[in-house]
């Protein structure tokens, strides 16, 4: 089994990103398991808090999940066309020490997905995660882009995806990730897809 680390950028509880990730979690193809990580928890950085105290606890467990999985999906807001400073704080705690980012992030590969209520996708979001992502090291997966806009539209007033063109669109990006990963690693999907079956 496939297991991938999804974290929502955004705090509100009514969140489209955290939606959106909740919808990934129902449509990974089989073998793949989308297991949701939050970061309410993470305070923001602090090099006294860090050198007085250490990495603070909820870093602690999500640095070792990341290390555990197969692979990353980020579900990232876009806020005055960048990247959320919320998700961006999460990331940057995660990377200390920086003798402990080629365990957590090294060659680990990671997939972008976003919603928003404008008509303007998470396009330049996902461009400012970039940089970011290659000093980690990381394999950024350049499949098939889901951008949602007008969210609004794209999910019930309890958060559910309905949007049925969306729902293709992120089930083949997770399926195509799935195959990304399979090949980084070496894995066989096919056979990984009939074991699945066989449970």
């Amino acid at each position: 089994m496939m297991t991938i680390l999804g974290i929502s950028g955004a705090l509100r509880r009514g969140s489209y990103n955290s939606a959106l990730l909740r919808a990934a979690a129902l449509l990974a193809p089989p073998g793949m398991t989308v297991e949701i990580a939050s970061i309410r928890d993470v305070p923001l950085y602090d090099g006294d808090l860090e050198a007085e105290r250490g990495i603070p606890e909820p870093v602690r467990v999500l640095k070792d999940r990341l290390a555990a999985a197969d692979g990353l999906l980020l579900v990232t807001p876009e806020y005055n066309n960048s990247i959320p400073g919320v998700l961006k704080n999460a990331i940057d705690w995660m990377s200390r020490p920086p003798k402990d980012i080629p365990r957590v992030f090294g060659g680990k590969p990671v997939a972008l997905m976003g919603a928003t209520i404008g008509r303007g996708g998470t396009a330049l979001a996902h461009a400012a995660w970039l940089p970011v992502l290659r000093s980690l090291g990381t394999q950024t997966w350049f499949g098939p882009r889901v951008y949602v806009s007008e969210a609004a539209q794209v999910f019930d007033a309890e958060g559910r995806l309905v949007d049925g063109a969306v729902r293709t669109a992120a089930s083949q990006f997770l399926a195509g990730f799935a195959d990304q990963i399979a090949k980084t690693k070496g894995l066989d999907r096919a056979n990984s897809r009939d074991a699945t079956r066989a449970h």
